[in-house]
């Protein structure tokens, strides 16, 4: 696949849609979409580029990138259970467990090994939690943009 994967983690809430737009809106502050940075690094971490936006809207940024899309969480507008353009779907446990042998993966696991993005096709994205000991920490959300 040419397009570069993106993965960011955003704290745990119970509800995923909830999370999905908080983790946007801290994105767009931020200025890490196309075209203010051209290809994020991942992990964002404390010491990542944060330009800053450049648009007054999700939206506008989202119309600027037009077909090349903001090769970001951006792009994804909401969760679903059916898989889809612009949609977040959670990944199942046995996937979780194909993908990391553990239903309940940490931030490492996601780390040491992005294969399970092999089957994510561009402009799609998957999420699930990862995990602190027994308890959900985080949320991943993992995708390639559509270019």
């Amino acid at each position: 696949m040419g397009s570069h994967p993106y993965y960011y983690t955003v704290e745990y809430q119970p509800d995923a849609g909830l999370a999905l737009e908080e983790l946007r809106l801290r994105e767009f502050a931020a200025g890490r979409y196309h075209p203010v940075e051209p290809f994020t690094e991942f992990p964002i971490g404390p010491d990542s580029p944060s330009p800053g936006p450049e648009h007054e809207s999700i939206d506008a940024a989202r119309a600027d990138a037009a077909g090349e899309g903001t090769r970001s969480i951006l792009d994804i507008v909401d969760v679903s259970r059916i898989p889809g353009p612009c949609v977040a779907v959670p990944l199942s446990p046995g996937a979780l467990v194909g993908a990391f042998g553990t239903p309940q993966p940490t931030m490492d696991d996601v780390r040491d090994n992005l294969d399970f993005l092999e089957e994510v096709e561009p402009g799609h994205c998957v999420f699930f939690p990862l995990y602190d000991g027994d308890l959900p920490a985080q949320w991943c959300f993992a995708g390639h943009p559509f270019d």
